[in-house]
């Protein structure tokens, strides 16, 4: 019997909050560098990371690297995400092929 690793809805959810809020920040940042946006996205950014780290560090079946890859500021849920996914996806490979 084989344990499939799903990743949360909330995780995912949490995974691109935290990319769209850096990509936000990093614009405003070389723009126009608005004090109200700056003050939005940082605790924004700030909790979507911790979040993504907290969830990802929760799923016991996950692999070490899948937890590292979460530490990854910016783009490391999605990372992890990615991993999950494709751990999922070669387990099912895996499990559908025949031994001869």
């Amino acid at each position: 019997m084989t344990v499939r690793i799903r990743s949360s809805r909330h995780l995912r959810i949490a995974a691109h909050t935290e990319l769209i809020s850096l990509i936000v920040m990093l614009a405003n940042l070389f723009t126009v560098h608005l004090k109200p946006i700056s003050s939005l996205m940082g605790p924004t950014h700030g909790c979507a990371y911790l979040f993504v780290v907290i969830a990802t560090c929760r799923l016991k079946q996950a692999p070490a690297a899948v937890k590292v890859l979460a530490l990854v500021p910016g783009a490391g849920g999605l990372l992890a995400l990615r991993r999950l996914d494709r751990g999922d996806s070669a387990r099912a490979q895996a499990e559908e092929v025949i031994p001869s």
